[in-house]
């Protein structure tokens, strides 16, 4: 009998059946009415996502994509940007920026830490010349959340553009584009939309599209200014993929009928549920006065290799968490619950780890895990699907 498999992991995630369905459609030409009317439906329903009046671009390309069109998009050559380094993505921010030769100034935040609106203000406070701050909404490496309104007040209040990787916060977590006044915001598919990875998506506030006019860095496939232009005509600049296009449109769609509020708070009950699950076995949280909804990551209990923990769940039961990176690689094992999970699939995934620590000899109480998440979830069920 084949294996089934279960992946927990924060991107990808697992894919609703009509999203794979209307992936999976007859392939139509990009340059048609056809397209045009999907393209432009997907369109408005990103901007419902990001919260948003601004057009929210669509490229072809993973989230990372996107954030180097952000950064290529808003700064100067040898500009000056303040990049907050507090795990593996706030790090990638730096490497793109280097890469383009600008300037960066390291703000750095110890890891399965966040930070705060005074620590952000007395940067930029002695870097003034910094024109751009680069945030994480949530470090997927740690299962941090950030408080983006709080951090893009103080730069916008400094004169700095707010640029936000919300890869994997958006669509899980409360993010109000134009309220909190970012000024750029990057997403990818293979998130809290459920769909495969391949899409990335960019908006950019007025303040930013007047300093992606006065941008010299090199551009061409990722200059933002070709994708807004195109997107007024409901194309793109460049063949778009055109059956994730299809499967974007059925994703939101599909967003859009659970609605925003239930769709954060039901990432809150699933998170809740496997944080209080993994304390009852005895285990340790890393993200502990700012957890995330996405994922929950796990201090390695003593005397447990977590590579093998990882390989034993991945190979014998098909069950599929993922470790640590960085300073991490080894210490932690990460939990997803992003996207298209409900109830039943977190108590399948203690139910997991738990047989994976019985094996390599770990000790407590069989069932202690699964009960307490599952008593969470019955009483907030409802709310959870």
């Amino acid at each position: 009998m084949p294996k089934k498999h279960y992946l927990f992991t924060p991107g990808p995630t697992p894919v609703p059946p009509a999203v794979s369905a209307a992936e999976s459609r007859p392939l139509i030409h990009h340059r048609t009415a056809e397209f045009s009317a999907l393209f432009e439906a997907a369109s408005r329903r990103l901007q419902w996502l990001f919260d948003t009046a601004e057009p929210v671009l669509v490229l072809t390309g993973s989230g990372t994509c996107a954030m180097e069109a952000a950064l290529v998009n808003l700064m100067r050559r040898g500009g000056q940007v303040l990049v907050v380094l507090g795990g593996k993505f706030g790090e990638r921010w730096g490497e793109i920026a280097r890469a383009y030769g600008l300037e960066i100034v390291p703000l750095d935040v110890p890891w399965g830490e966040t930070l705060s609106a005074d620590q952000l203000e007395a940067a930029l406070a002695e870097h003034p010349q910094a024109t751009a701050v680069c945030l994480t909404q949530v470090e997927s490496s740690t299962g941090v959340l950030f408080d983006i309104q709080a951090l893009a007040r103080v730069a916008q209040r400094r004169g700095a553009l707010a640029i936000v990787d919300g890869i994997t916060g958006i669509g899980a977590h409360r993010f109000h584009f134009d309220a909190w006044k970012v000024d750029a915001a990057v997403c990818g598919s293979q998130k809290a939309l459920g769909m495969p990875p391949g899409l990335a998506f960019v908006a950019l506030s007025p303040r930013a599209w007047e300093a992606a006019e006065r941008c010299d860095l090199p551009r061409y496939y990722l200059d933002l200014r070709a994708y807004r232009k195109a997107l007024r005509d409901a194309t793109t600049p460049f063949t778009p993929a055109i059956s994730l296009v299809a499967a974007l449109e059925q994703a939101l769609i599909e967003l859009q009928q659970t609605g925003l509020e239930p769709l954060w708070r039901r990432h809150q009950i699933l998170a809740d549920a496997t944080r209080l699950g993994a304390q009852a076995l005895g285990l340790e949280l890393l993200a502990k006065a700012d957890p995330c909804n996405i994922l929950t990551t796990i201090l390695a209990p003593p005397n447990v290799d977590v590579n093998r923990l990882l390989a034993l769940l991945r190979d014998d039961l098909g069950v599929s968490f993922v470790g640590g990176q960085g300073p991490l690689k080894g210490r932690i094992l990460r939990i997803g619950h992003l996207g298209f999970f409900n109830p039943f699939d977190i108590v399948t995934a203690l139910a997991a780890l738990e047989t994976g620590l019985h094996r390599l000899g770990y000790e407590f109480t069989i069932g202690a895990g699964v009960r307490a998440a599952h008593a969470y979830l019955i009483e907030h069920g409802a709310e959870a699907f």
